[in-house]
């Protein structure tokens, strides 16, 4: 079985109040429970956090080389500043996938720049809550054939 740790960061906790013309209507609640019955089906055992705070997040990552043979990561606005979760990614040896409910190269420029794409497998950014599940069918077979 493979296990993969969903990680959310700033602010989605707020999925679904927050600017939902940019981040849609459904709660973090019902994404994480989506992701778990679509990860019950995919053979996948997983493990959803979501944390405003930067050392949690770093400690998530840490604790994941532990047990995760993967990570799908929203960093949310820590994308673009964050050189402490560039390096806790780089440091762990597993995949990261770096996942966006909306598509961050046609929004502000700022956001356009990403500290974590660099150390990741991969980005998926711009499908909504679907960026999730498309991030876990590619970890999974990432970590399947490798």
């Amino acid at each position: 079985m493979i296990n993969i740790l969903v990680l959310h960061g700033p602010n989605l906790n707020m999925l679904g109040e927050r600017e939902p013309e940019i981040y849609g209507s459904q709660s973090l609640n019902e994404l994480d429970s989506w992701l778990l019955k679509m990860c019950e089906e995919m053979g996948i055992k997983l493990r959803t956090q979501q944390s405003n705070h930067e050392g949690e997040l770093i400690d998530a990552i840490q604790e994941a080389r532990k047990w995760a043979d993967g990570i799908v990561f929203n960093p949310g606005g820590y994308t673009h500043t964050s050189v402490a979760l560039r390096d806790a990614i780089a440091g762990i040896g597993i995949p990261v996938i770096e996942v966006h409910l909306s598509n961050v190269d046609s929004r502000e420029s700022f956001r356009r720049k990403s500290l974590i794409s660099p150390v990741c497998l991969g980005k998926i950014s711009g499908f909504g809550w679907r960026s999730y599940s498309l991030a876990l069918l590619g970890i999974r077979d990432f970590v399947s054939d490798n």
